[in-house]
């Protein structure tokens, strides 16, 4: 969808300074998946000699987490619950936890370039005080 928005903005010509696909593929470094599951189970086993295999609710395995680390070491995160444990797919559940990881980072990349313009407009004004 991100790259049918590309297209469609290239289509009609604007060439503005904007925060691309291309771009947000790039400033991530590496991305992490795993279920609160495994999360609680990793952090049960790393404070007991002998790991409690059913030490969690269930349902923690139905929400999955996507952790992407930016290049500049900022991470960010998207989570996918699933309601019901028979419809529970882990490739869904990381697609949808990337996809809501990947908006947290068009917001911060969107804020950077509007402050990156904010800053070059504001050096063209002289302070007459």
């Amino acid at each position: 969808k991100d790259e049918q928005i590309e297209q469609e903005i290239q289509a009609k010509g604007l060439t503005a300074p904007r925060v691309t696909p291309q771009r947000i593929n790039d400033v991530i470094a590496s991305e992490y998946y795993f279920t609160a599951g495994q999360g609680v189970s990793g952090e049960v086993s790393s404070r007991e000699e002998q790991p409690c295999q059913f030490c969690y609710e269930s349902s923690l395995d139905l929400l999955t987490f996507c952790v992407l680390t930016l290049q500049n070491g900022f991470t960010v995160t998207g989570e996918s619950a699933c309601a019901s444990p028979e419809n529970f797919d882990a490739e869904i559940g990381r697609k949808i936890a990337r996809d809501n990881a990947i908006n947290k980072v068009w917001m911060l990349e969107g804020y950077l370039l509007k402050q990156q313009l904010h800053d070059a407009s504001r050096q063209g004004e002289v302070d007459h005080g």
